[in-house]
């Protein structure tokens, strides 16, 4: 086991779901580009080495001092002059390949600390390196605070639409497939008789892993352009509901990632991917908007910006608060050391 003292981070929340900045240089982490440090970082079946950022990610992911659900990630060096920053995110199980909502927390935090240049009122955009690719945080501000930020990523593609899998408890489904920086799974919540609601967590959390596991292998999920993305990271389920002045659809949703974490946001890189599905089903025209409502009822609007080849480039717009600067120790006395998890 390597040993780390203490760690210094930023933490931030986007929409509610939590994002634990760790700055650069806090941590030895080996590679020259954002996907291969992140490839160093994990073994072939996509489980974490053992390795110093690893006890790092455990001992601020885990409980004491983490959660269940916590996320966050370490900033690393771009992999060119083209962008601001690199990120390599991680959960309480990994490392993932995309996040919305911490690109979102990471926008604000380099002009909210100055590590951006930013004007008191107007948009800085902060262009930042992720395991699937260079994505961008537009972040606008006003009389010197930061109002929102507009999370681009990369080209989201839908991989496959009514897809059928067996589900242990949930019998057959029906669901569609989505590449967006991860591959998503997206269906109404009530073909599985559930609600997007706090009260069906365990049920929704159930079903997410099911239906993950059971898509295991399946064609729709690779990744060609780069095996590093597939295999199917998160599922949404959501549920229609009346929408806005000025939008064209409006949706509530829960998104189950990795094994069993629940996104309090209505889910970065889930938005993109479920933006991709209803564009290619005729649901959502482009340039048209999505009011997309999360399980806490916290708010992302989303449009597809533009087609790029089979692609969508889409936009999702969120805001982000800083929680609190922390500095966390590792007593070697400690006999739990770097924390556990409980689900």
């Amino acid at each position: 086991m390597i040993t780390v003292e203490s760690v210094d981070c930023v933490d931030y929340h986007t929409a509610g779901e939590p994002f634990r900045i760790v700055p650069s240089g806090t941590v030895p982490i080996p590679g020259d580009t954002v996907a291969e440090r992140r490839a160093i970082a994990v073994q072939a079946d996509g489980t974490p080495r053992d390795t110093a950022m690893e006890t790092v990610r455990r001992l601020l992911c885990h409980e004491p001092r983490g959660h269940a659900d916590m996320y966050g990630g370490f900033v690393v060096p771009p992999d060119d002059d083209g962008a601001h920053l690199g990120v390599l995110f991680w959960h309480k199980d990994g490392y993932s390949t995309a996040c919305g909502h911490g690109t979102i927390a990471l926008g604000a935090w380099v002009v909210d600390s100055g590590l951006v240049a930013a004007p008191e009122d107007g948009e800085t955009t902060v262009r930042i390196d992720v395991p699937s690719g260079r994505v961008a945080a537009r972040v606008r501000r006003r009389g010197g605070r930061t109002e929102s930020v507009t999370f681009r990523n990369v080209p989201a593609r839908a991989s496959g639409l009514g897809v059928e899998v067996k589900t242990a408890d949930f019998g057959v489904v029906t669901l569609d497939l989505a590449h967006a920086g991860a591959c998503y799974a997206v269906l109404p919540a009530e073909r599985l008789g559930l609600a997007p609601t706090p009260e069906a967590l365990p049920d929704l959390i159930r079903a997410g892993r099911q239906i993950r596991a059971a898509l295991a292998g399946h064609p729709a999920t690779r990744e060609p352009r780069d095996p590093r993305l597939s295999g199917v990271y998160g599922v949404l389920l959501h549920q229609q509901e009346p929408a806005p002045d000025g939008f064209a659809l409006a949706l509530r949703s829960v998104t189950v990632f990795a094994d069993g974490q629940v996104d309090r946001s209505p889910c970065g890189s889930g938005t993109s991917a479920l933006l991709a599905v209803l564009t290619e089903r005729g649901r959502l025209p482009v340039g048209e908007r999505l009011h997309h409502r999360s399980v806490i009822d916290s708010v992302f609007t989303a449009r597809v910006a533009e087609t790029v080849g089979a692609g969508f480039v889409t936009e999702i717009t969120g805001t982000a608060h800083r929680t609190g600067s922390h500095r966390f120790e590792l007593d070697p006395r400690d006999a739990l050391g770097t924390g556990f998890v409980l689900r």
